[in-house]
């Protein structure tokens, strides 16, 4: 009996493959996100079925991988469907469903009080599960499943200089960082070593090395090797510093600046800094005694994290108030 996993690449598809471990979906699971060189990296050895790139609101996108994505029901015997989002869980999880398969959406990390246009549509889905990974959020079809941030714990360590940098301004298309770029670049102590990566921000005259997408294996391994991570405040770059013993500074993209739709980052990196799991900063307000403080941190994380159970889970759909039970037998 097979598993989809399903999420769309960057932040959904980190998330999720965090995730997997904990969520005892078994060996026989087949992948379903674009094709990118973060993806093939992450995924590397494993069943993936490639995804058309699904960007937000792009309802053409959204049709064209639900008309592809129908061979995933005929190929494979499908058990579970399991989904982070976005708007690809949108091209999938509503035909698992209206062939009577298992289904479970766990809305992302980065909405902390309010389900996202994807997790509201889905909700209202008829037999689809949802948790959220916020405890703000469980209310009405939502119950808290667990938040990715309570497994990492961040001591302090002896301060060193700044040798060697990652930086990352994630991969969507659309949306620039030049702002964080401008502020950074005179900061980086000259003799520095640095992985820029720049997804669609303009570096014209900026002098450094940008590279536009790094695979996942290559971040994962500079993550390890840096004294410092400067990233957005996107949760699969925040996962993975802290996945390898960082603790980032996370410069929130902004709205108001044209740099992403909403705020939600913001949410984000003020959850991590309360959580001491950060530094936070504005990009405008970023100081190089903050590349320092961060590179004077260890994050260390949980070994053994305790198993999350989704499977057999339903939540009443009632009017007022819903209390989460569990099906008889789960």
């Amino acid at each position: 009996m097979t598993t989809l996993l399903v999420a769309n690449d960057g932040g959904h598809l980190m998330q999720l493959h965090t995730l997997r471990p904990r969520l005892g979906v078994g060996d026989d699971v087949v992948w379903v996100t674009p094709r990118t060189p973060q993806t093939e990296s992450l995924l590397a050895g494993e069943r993936v079925h490639w995804a058309h790139p699904c960007p937000p609101r792009d309802t053409r996108a959204l049709a064209r991988n639900a008309m592809a994505c129908r061979v995933l029901f005929s190929d494979h015997d499908v058990s579970l469907v399991v989904s982070t989002g976005a708007a690809l869980a949108l091209a999938v999880l509503p035909q698992a469903r209206l062939r009577g398969i298992e289904t479970v959406y766990i809305e992302s990390a980065t909405r902390l009080d309010a389900p996202s246009l994807s997790g509201r549509a889905l909700a209202m889905v008829p037999g689809i599960t949802t948790f959220s990974q916020s405890s703000a959020l469980a209310r009405g079809h939502w119950q808290f499943l667990a938040s990715p941030w309570e497994l990492y714990e961040t001591t302090p360590a002896a301060e060193r200089p700044v040798r060697s940098l990652v930086v990352s301004l994630g991969t969507q298309d659309g949306y620039g960082f030049r702002r964080l770029l401008d502020r950074l670049v005179p900061l980086v102590p000259p003799d520095a070593e640095v992985l820029w990566q720049t997804g669609g921000t303009d570096t014209t005259g900026l002098g450094i090395d940008a590279r536009v997408r790094v695979p996942s294996e290559e971040m994962s391994a500079a993550i390890r090797d840096a004294d410092v991570v400067v990233a957005h405040a996107g949760t699969g770059i925040a996962l993975m510093a802290l996945e390898n013993g960082k603790c980032p500074v996370l410069v929130p993209r902004r709205a108001m600046h044209g740099e992403h739709v909403d705020d939600h980052q913001l949410t984000i990196a003020l959850e991590l800094a309360l959580r001491d799991l950060c530094i936070s900063r504005d990009a405008d307000s970023l100081k190089a005694r903050d590349l320092v403080a961060a590179a004077s941190r260890t994050v260390t994380k949980v070994s053994d994290p305790p198993p999350l159970h989704i499977s057999g889970v339903r939540i009443p759909r009632q009017r007022g108030r819903r209390t989460p039970v569990a099906m008889t037998g789960a």
